[in-house]
């Protein structure tokens, strides 16, 4: 399967908290300085953080950390921790008397999984996962399942979710990763045959796949736009359905820009770029089924809203 850390200078870091009321994260994808970025939101129902800022048209072009969270909207509140840890680390955009970080976020609902629905994430909490980022080598192994943003993560509702990663190497060195937050409306398919009948269960109509797609080659925020847009199709191919009215599926795209793709004509730039975003939507897929493969047992605390039950393997 491989891990979004296949790309070298990607790390991410976990924080989550359980017990007492608490069953929810926060994973931060820190990737090396001068990293290009940007993101496309296909989602219904999204919780996000500093997405417009992204658009190939503005002004921003480099992504100091991606913050994933559950607690939906107020989880966003744990992207100004990690934005207090790169203002700390002199990373971000250079304006007059220091810089200001580039911290985009997205959340996924787990409020009141852990039966205390004020317990979410915190900005130290984003804090302690980019610094937990920081402190790891280089290629290491990434925690999966029911860890960070997808402690709290639910599927279809009845099957617990959590957090996946995959990765390929292309021929001419470029590496191509995913980490997924799985908390979707939909259910996994296999051979695009849906594994259970019934999608669609009683309950809060509250879900969320979150993406970060990571690659060390040379690509401008346009190409980083359009391989996000094309990533999407790998959570079309997993999960059925996706992109709901109820879902916030959201993709965020990191070229670290250290391996320059074939770009000698028009023909060579384009068959270099759409094999590269084809490589994104397959590991985008194998990262989701991934975060349902690692995910453990569903467990609903007493006061929870929701009735859960059941596991996935």
């Amino acid at each position: 399967m491989g891990s979004i850390t296949d790309v070298p200078g990607i790390k991410v870091g976990h924080v989550q908290q359980t017990g007492d009321g608490w069953l929810s994260g926060v994973t931060v994808v820190l990737p090396p300085p001068g990293t290009v970025g940007s993101v496309d939101v296909q989602g219904g129902g999204p919780a996000t953080h500093e997405t417009d800022a992204l658009d190939p048209t503005t002004l921003v072009r480099q992504v100091d950390a991606v913050v994933l969270a559950g607690g939906s909207a107020f989880g966003l509140a744990s992207a100004a921790g990690a934005q207090r840890w790169c203002e700390e680390n002199g990373r971000g955009f250079s304006v007059p008397g220091g810089v200001v970080p580039i911290v985009p976020a997205a959340a996924i609902f787990d409020l009141g999984r852990g039966g205390d629905f004020s317990k979410r994430p915190t900005p130290d909490m984003g804090y302690a996962a980019t610094a937990a980022a920081a402190a790891e080598k280089d290629g290491h192994d990434v925690g999966r399942g029911n860890v960070g943003a997808g402690t709290g993560a639910l599927i279809g509702r009845t099957y617990k979710g959590g957090v996946g990663t995959a990765s390929v190497t292309l021929e001419g060195g470029a590496v191509v990763g995913a980490l997924a937050v799985v908390n979707a409306l939909g259910l996994p398919t296999v051979e695009h045959a849906v594994l259970q009948e019934s999608v669609v269960q009683p309950g809060p109509p509250l879900n969320t796949t979150l993406v970060v797609v990571a690659t060390n080659a040379v690509l401008d925020v346009a190409e980083c736009k359009r391989t996000a847009s094309a990533s999407h199709a790998g959570i079309a191919r997993a999960l059925n359905p996706s992109h709901t009215l109820a879902d916030g599926d959201t993709v965020f795209c990191l070229a670290t820009g250290t391996v320059a793709l074939d770009r000698s004509d028009e023909a060579a730039r384009q068959l270099g770029l759409i094999t590269l975003q084809s490589a994104a939507a397959d590991v985008v897929r194998l990262a989701i089924l991934d975060g349902v493969a690692s995910a453990g047992p569903v467990s609903t605390p007493a006061g929870d809203y929701g009735a859960y039950g059941g596991q996935m393997r």
